[in-house]
Parts: C-alpha cells; sequence; structure tokens
C-alpha cells in the first residue's frame, strides 16, 4: 500500500481486486439524505463491494447524551463486519464520494479494534469511474466469517477528558469542521454554534485537492506541521461534528508522518448536550 499504508489509488486497486483476502467496503452516505448512498450503491458500485451504512453499520443508536453518531459496541460492531465477510486477516479498502470523509470513519474504527490491514481509495468512487473502470449493480452476499474485535481506549478521549484539558493545556483540540462552524457563524447542523474553548481549526477538506483526492505526504506534513506547532502527535484530540469527519483528520496525520492523535467520537453534538460545557465563538 502506498503512504504509510493508509491510502490506495485506483491502479493498486484495479490490480488486486481479484484477491482472495480482499474486502471493499462502498459507505457513501449523505446527511441530508440517509439513504441516498445505499440508493447509489443499488445502482452503481465497484465489483465486489459490500455497502455499510454510516447510521445503521458505523454509528449506534442517538442517545439523549451522545452524539449523533456514537460509536457501536465493539462486540456488536465485530458482528457487522463479520456479516459483510471481513475477518481478522482480511485486506479492506474503503471507498466514498466524498473525499474519504466517511469512509476514514471505517478506516478509524477498524484500527480501533485492532486491524491494521485497511485503507482508503484515494478520490473513492468518483476517481474509479474517472479512471474508466468497471462498476456493477450485482450484489453478490458476502461470505459469512468471525471478525474478533481487541479495541484499544487508549485511542479515544472523553468529554470529561476534554473538560479537564481547558486551561491545563495537556492536549492539543483540532476541529475538523469548516471554519464557519467552528467561528460559530453559522450551525446548519447541531443546534447550538460554536466551538470547544482553545480549539485549533483544520477543515477536513484542507487535506483534499480540487478533485477530492489526498494531497500528496510533503504538502499534509507542512499543514500538520503548522497546526501541530511542535507538540507531539500523541497529544492531539481530533473532533468535529460527530465523529466522523475528524477522522479524515486522524488518517491525514498518519500519513504526514504524524500518528498517534485520538479521536473525541461524541465530537461537537456530543459536547452541546451539557450546557455546562464552555463555548466560545468568533475569530
Amino acid at each position: 500500500m502506498q503512504q504509510g499504508s493508509a491510502v490506495v489509488s485506483t491502479d493498486w486497486l484495479r490490480r488486486r481486486i481479484s484477491d482472495a483476502d480482499l474486502r471493499i467496503v462502498d459507505a457513501r452516505f449523505s446527511l441530508a439524505d440517509p439513504e441516498a448512498g445505499r440508493r447509489a450503491y443499488c445502482a452503481a458500485h465497484l465489483p465486489g463491494a459490500v455497502y455499510l451504512h454510516l447510521d445503521e453499520d458505523l454509528s449506534s443508536p442517538v442517545t439523549e447524551s451522545s452524539g449523533r453518531h456514537p460509536l457501536p459496541d465493539p462486540d456488536r460492531f465485530a458482528r457487522t463486519l463479520g456479516l459483510a465477510g471481513i475477518g481478522n486477516s482480511s485486506l479492506v479498502v474503503a471507498y466514498d464520494n466524498a473525499g474519504g470523509a466517511i469512509a476514514a470513519r471505517l478506516w478509524w474504527m477498524l484500527r480501533w479494534l485492532g486491524h491494521r490491514r485497511v485503507a482508503l481509495l484515494d478520490g473513492g468512487f468518483d476517481a474509479w469511474v474517472a479512471a474508466g473502470l468497471p462498476v456493477t449493480d450485482d450484489v453478490t452476499p458476502a461470505m459469512e466469517t468471525s471478525f474478533r474485535p481487541r479495541p484499544d481506549p487508549g485511542m479515544l478521549v472523553t468529554a470529561t477528558d476534554i473538560r479537564e484539558n481547558i486551561g491545563v493545556g495537556r492536549l492539543l483540540l483540532v476541529d475538523a469542521r469548516e471554519p464557519e462552524r467552528f467561528r460559530g457563524d453559522k450551525e446548519p447542523i447541531d443546534r447550538v454554534a460554536g466551538r470547544v474553548p482553545e480549539a485549533v481549526n483544520f477543515p477536513f477538506k484542507d487535506n483534499l485537492d480540487e478533485k477530492g483526492r489526498l494531497l500528496p505526504r510533503e504538502t499534509l506534513r507542512k499543514r500538520w506541521s503548522r497546526v501541530l506547532a511542535g507538540a507531539r502527535p500523541e497529544r492531539v484530540a481530533c473532533m468535529c461534528g460527530s465523529g466522523v469527519t475528524a477522522c479524515l483528520d486522524l488518517l491525514s496525520m498518519e500519513i504526514a508522518g504524524f500518528p498517534g492523535g485520538r479521536l473525541y467520537a461524541g465530537s461537537w453534538s456530543e459536547w452541546i448536550r451539557d450546557q455546562d460545557r464552555p463555548i466560545v465563538t468568533g475569530p
């Protein structure tokens, strides 16, 4: 695999697509229309791909205290993976049509469960089609297998961790939302606008070029070097609106040579559930 094994090209996947241990996952999803990704998959997808739904498969049900996309129970998610034909020896390649903003969630979740053989398809579905490679509407049932999870709690931070960090500086909190949402100028999704005090902004789209492909390693390294400003990657906690697009920041950190960042999975939509948690707005 290329760029630290976090991402593969369409050409790499074309050459490996018949490998027996390969599992391709279509993770296309739209917040505005949660069924759009499934419809797109049924209309056309990469040969052999299975579909995993952000709300139904990559998240657990929302609760009164959770964010919009809580992480599923590891054992339940392991069963989902097994039903999708993904076992502990599988080589998983995930794609979407959003520059990896959704597929990176699966990349991170598999890493969280101890599975390292997973990568993002650079450019996703659009890059595959642009390369003139075949798609299909055939849905072949996955060969059910088992997946044994080995969750790593050290890859996560909690709202309590974030709250206790304010004013102390043990963590560097990086918010992957768009600048307008980070500043609190507007909030089209969640009920409260703003950000966590002391957070810095690295919009997930800043990892991508105009075609929705990841920027070169050296470009990402320069951008992350400015954000980190000498801080160790292990001090970084990435967040976004609901713990999804933040995973693309974590993936790009790894490509840039700064592995070890953690995820605040609840993110902004969880933070604002408690009115006692502080928020700020403005530049």
